[in-house]
This record gives C-alpha cells, sequence and structure tokens, in this order.
C-alpha cells in the first residue's frame, strides 16, 4: 500500500531537515547551511551538511545523501511505514491508517482541492481581464496595489450575481461543492448563493500552497455587510490551526530568523510590496496556540504587529497572555506598537521597508516585559493591588508549558515587583545580590546539562522528587501510585524501592532505603518540578494534584508508545483483533 502523494509531501512541508537531523544530530549553522559530526562515522572533524532550503542531507565521509525519510530509515533502522508515522507525529499529524475513512477523505480533498483551485482562478482571470470593475480597480489604486501583487496573491473578485455554482455542478456533486463552504442555500428562494459576491478575494493556502479558504473584503460599504469575512470552518480548513501567506513565508525561513504577525491581508500584501515578505496574519480570530506552534517550527523569532489603535492594543494583549505559555528556548516572541491609527500597510507605505526595519529593531518588546509593563500601569501603589498584580502575573508564569523559560519569566515578574517596593526589599537584596547570580549561573549550567535528557525523564525525575519529598503523605494515597509505569531502568529501580517500602508500611527515611546517593542527587538536581515549588509552601492537596498530573502525563505517553507499536504491528498484519486493540488503546488516549 503507497501513501497518498499530498500526505507525504505535508509531512516534508511541516518539518525541516535540520529539525529532524537535530534529533540524532548536534548542529551548528554555518551560512546558509547546518554542519555537524557524521552520525554514519565516527569523526572528529564536521564533515555532515543540512540544507533546509533544498531540502537534503550530506554526508561528505560516507557519501550518504537525502531528504528527512532516509535519514530516519538510516539512523533508525526503520521502514519506510515507521518511519511515515514517526515523522507524521513529529508534524504534529494524524497516522494514516489505510481504512476506509482515510481513502473516503483522500477522495474528498482532491475534489476540494480541485473545485478551489477552479473557483479562485476564474475569479482572478475575471479581475485581471474584467474592464468593467472601475470601483475595484479604484480600490487597488488607492490601496496603491499594482497587477503585480495582484498575480502573487492570486487575488479574485466575485460580482453582486455570480452564478458559478452551474458551472461547478457539470464535474461535482451539489454535496462536495456545498463541503468547500464557498456557497450556502438560500432557504426562501431555494437557490445557492456565493457567499463572497460584492468582495476582493484572497486565497488563503494550506502550507503547500493549495487553495483550502478564502478571506473576502467588501468593496461597497453597506452597513448591514461585515467589511471582512472568512471562509467557514471546513473538513480541511480550521481557522485556528493556518496562516495567511504562511505557504509562502515559511520557505523564507531558512534565510531569516524572525517573522511578522499581522492581523489583516491588506497588511500582508503591503508589507510584501514594500519588500518585507516574511509576514503572516491571524485569520479574523484570536492568536491560537495552534498558530504560534507551527510559527514555531519554522522561526525563531515571532514579531506580532497589530494596528496602532486601542482595538490593536487589545488584541495584543489577549495574543500576549495566549502564547507566552508557547515560549521555549532559543524561541522569542516579541511586541511592535505602532503609532496611533496605524496599521502595518498604511505605515511601510508612508515610510518605507528600511524605516520599517530600523523601527522594529528600536521598539520591538519582548512578551514578558510587554505583559508586566501592560499590568504595572494598572496597578496603584497600594498592599490590595499589588498582590493582585503579583497574582495575575504568577498566574500568567504558570501556564508557560517548557519549565525553564517559566522559570526565568517568574524571576522577571518578581524582580520588577520588588522594584515597585524597594523599602520592602532593600536590606534582601544588599545581602542577596551575590547569591542571586550566583544562583542563576547554576541555573544556566543545569539547563544546559538537562538538554541531553528527554521530556520522559524529566518528568519521571519531577514525579520522583514529589515522591521522595512527600513520602508520609504519598503513603496516605497509595491508590494514586496504582499502574504508574516509568521508561527509564535507574528512574524505574529509585521508584520500585520507594514504592515497595511504603507498601510495606514501614516508617522509614529516604536514606535508610538502600537507594544510590548519586541518583537521588541526579532527581533533585533536574526535577523542574522544584522551580515550580521554589519558595512557595503547597499544601496537601495541590501536591498531589501535581502529582496525579504527572502520573497523567506519563499514561499517555505509555498510551503513545503503545499505539504506535500496534499501528506498525496493523500496517504488516492488518488484524481485525489488531484494529480493535487499537481503537480501545485510542479511547483511553482522548479520555485522557
Amino acid at each position: 500500500m503507497k501513501y497518498p502523494k499530498e500526505y507525504l509531501d505535508e509531512i516534508k512541508t511541516r518539518l525541516k531537515v535540520s529539525t529532524v537531523v537535530s534529533k540524532v544530530v548536534a548542529l551548528k549553522k554555518r551560512g546558509k547551511e547546518y554542519v555537524g559530526l557524521s552520525p554514519f562515522k565516527n569523526e572528529k572533524t564536521p564533515s555532515f551538511t543540512v540544507n533546509d532550503e533544498k531540502e537534503f542531507y550530506h554526508c561528505f565521509a560516507t557519501s550518504e545523501h537525502g531528504n528527512i525519510f532516509d535519514f530516519v530509515m538510516k539512523t533508525q533502522s526503520l521502514k519506510f511505514g515507521e518511519t511515515v508515522k514517526y515523522l507524521a507525529n513529529l508534524a504534529g499529524m494524524q497516522p494514516y491508517m489505510f481504512s476506509k475513512q482515510d481513502e473516503e477523505r483522500e477522495k474528498k480533498w482532491k475534489e476540494y482541492s480541485i473545485i478551489f483551485n477552479r473557483y479562485v482562478s476564474h475569479y482572478h482571470s475575471e479581475l485581471l481581464k474584467n474592464e468593467n470593475l472601475g470601483a475595484v480597480r479604484e480600490y487597488l489604486k488607492g490601496r496603491s496595489l499594482g497587477k503585480d501583487q495582484v498575480k502573487k496573491f492570486k487575488i479574485g473578485f466575485i460580482e453582486k450575481n455570480p452564478n458559478y455554482f452551474d458551472e461547478l455542478k457539470k464535474d461535482f456533486s451539489e454535496q462536495a461543492i456545498l463541503d468547500t463552504g464557498l456557497f450556502y442555500l438560500d432557504e426562501k428562494k431555494k437557490i445557492y448563493v456565493e457567499r463572497f459576491k460584492g468582495r476582493l478575494i484572497f486565497p488563503i493556502n494550506n502550507l503547500s500552497g493549495q487553495p483550502i479558504a478564502l478571506g473576502g473584503r467588501i468593496i461597497e460599504k453597506i452597513d448591514y455587510l461585515a467589511k471582512y469575512i472568512n471562509s467557514p470552518e471546513t473538513i480541511f480548513f480550521k481557522k485556528g490551526s493556518h496562516l495567511y501567506n504562511l505557504d509562502f513565508a515559511r520557505k523564507l525561513s531558512n534565510k531569516l530568523d524572525s517573522v511578522y504577525l499581522v492581523e489583516g491581508y491588506m497588511d500582508v500584501v503591503g508589507l510584501s510590496k514594500n519588500g518585507i515578505e516574511n509576514v503572516v496574519a491571524n485569520l479574523g480570530t484570536s492568536l491560537t496556540d495552534k498558530q504560534i506552534q507551527i510559527l514555531n517550527q519554522f522561526y525563531d523569532d515571532i514579531i506580532i504587529c497589530f494596528d496602532g489603535d486601542e482595538s490593536g492594543y487589545k488584541a495584543a494583549l489577549r495574543a500576549a497572555e495566549n502564547s507566552i505559555k508557547e515560549l521555549k528556548p532559543e524561541k522569542q516572541i516579541s511586541f511592535l506598537f505602532l503609532p496611533n491609527n496605524e496599521d502595518p500597510d498604511s505605515y511601510v507605505n508612508k515610510k518605507g521597508k528600511i524605516f520599517f526595519s530600523d523601527f522594529t529593531k528600536q521598539s520591538k518588546i519582548s512578551i514578558h516585559k510587554f505583559i508586566f509593563s501592560h499590568y504595572k500601569k494598572e496597578t496603584k501603589n497600594n498592599p490590595s493591588s499589588m498582590a493582585t498584580l503579583e497574582k495575575k502575573l504568577k498566574l500568567i508564569a504558570n501556564t508557560i508549558r517548557d519549565d525553564y523559560i517559566k522559570k526565568y519569566v517568574l524571576e522577571y515578574f518578581l524582580e520588577k515587583i520588588d522594584e515597585l517596593t524597594p523599602h520592602l526589599n532593600q536590606n534582601k537584596n544588599r545581602f542577596n545580590h551575590k547569591k542571586k547570580i550566583k544562583s542563576l549561573d547554576s541555573t544556566k549550567k543545569i539547563f544546559k546539562e538537562s538538554q541531553s535528557f528527554t521530556s520522559v525523564e524529566l518528568k519521571e525525575y519531577s514525579l520522583l522528587y514529589l515522591l521522595i519529598n512527600n513520602l508520609d503523605l504519598i503513603q496516605e494515597n497509595l491508590h494514586l501510585v496504582d499502574n504508574i509505569k516509568l521508561f527509564t531502568e535507574v528512574n524505574t529501580q529509585i521508584f520500585d524501592v520507594v514504592l515497595g517500602k511504603l507498601k510495606s508500611g514501614e516508617k522509614q527515611l529516604l536514606n535508610e532505603m538502600n537507594i544510590d546517593k548519586q541518583l537521588l542527587d541526579k532527581v533533585e538536581k533536574f526535577a523542574p518540578i522544584k522551580n515550580l515549588l521554589k519558595n512557595k509552601s503547597k499544601n496537601d492537596y495541590e501536591i498531589l494534584e501535581l502529582f496525579e498530573d504527572i502520573s497523567r502525563d506519563l499514561m499517555n505517553y505509555d498510551l503513545e508508545h503503545r499505539i504506535k507499536e500496534l499501528e506498525s504491528k496493523f500496517s504488516k498484519d492488518l488484524s481485525e483483533v489488531t484494529f480493535n486493540e487499537l481503537k480501545e488503546l485510542k479511547k483511553k488516549q482522548n479520555v485522557n
């Protein structure tokens, strides 16, 4: 059985070669390429290169060469089907099961993409050749958009009384056409109406460059009609999972480290026209986790630049509070605030590319600084207001998924609060300044060392840390340790020893349990949960809640591991027993 070409292309599109290779090889950037020691031969001088732009790796020592699929197969000794499943999971995609549902979906996608391509091409061509679109041409001229921009973004225009449904009906069923969201049924007149009639249309493409939705801008001002509308969600289009112009902007990530995230289609077109092409737009909704995760796959610095008015500021604040949870080491999220009543399109048209780029360098503000600055402005100099500020900032910091970034952001917030109340902290700061510097240096060292551990190992360290520091509490709640499974041999040994003592009812101290002190020191040193608990007392309920959360994460990891094994087995034997077992595990995964 062959995987559909579109499915394999989607995996390649979502994953840079350097992202996949860096799981095995320590890479350093050199010009447009990355270099590292060959994974195919022992060597002291790097001869292994990765080129994201050309989507291949090459080893000069062994002449090994290929794409991400070749690399995984050769370095992990996997078959092609297993490799596809591994990379699909890494890319955040559903596994392709070769089921009837997958075949049906593939058939629907082919119809969907053909309909969208025809539709977009037809109305793009109409805009270019129709001489009777005076109002539209005046609008484009007023926005300084020429034929080059219209062609590049394949912008189209749909007149007030179009009739393209009948044209499509010659080749497709009514249901297939309706599934695209391009038309809706007028219940009174019992006719199919084009959703974007009377509007300029901007094709929204998937990562492969295929149009899957539209954005529409009204030309004639009519009070009861929204200025901008987007396609409704369909089986192939989810607003919170796509970004306008990402199909083009992702290709620039091999040359540039940053990307602008703006609000509107015209902002993207305007910046692009002025030579700033590393730009995408969210689709008329609040910024989502998924959109930040997608951008993080391609870029190291996301610069969020919304309109310079009150609504733009509020949208930026919502975006900041929602996206800070996706901060990661080596990744940045910044905000760029424009002068009042300016948007990125108008500002770059007035000032030009060089000014806009310089303005970005001088004026962008890191996400954690923006959040602190905003809430500081709302805070009064009294205990109640200061307490509210600290509580709010701690809540925001604790949403950050990466434990190390969480630690530093929380430290930043608390230090800035200390600066607001110097009379409370004067003596404390005098004696603790050197200690704090030493502590930060130590944290950086620990962070660097921790990079050698997998996320599962770090979860296990956190579980063990809670266990060995709360022996009496866990002994009173032994039901919580039922069915917990650890995956690394050393951590499992510690867990089994401690658990055995607790279940026996013995009241032993940890140092009496005959566990290697070096292993315990490792848990103490690298458990990320320690950063969350530091300087903050937790009651028993909160400790147990944290313990259950980590247990659930490990259980989900176990489920994922077992699902992968069964998927691999099912791809070979296609037995009903294996399939049913796989379905049951996936149900459990969804429940958890």
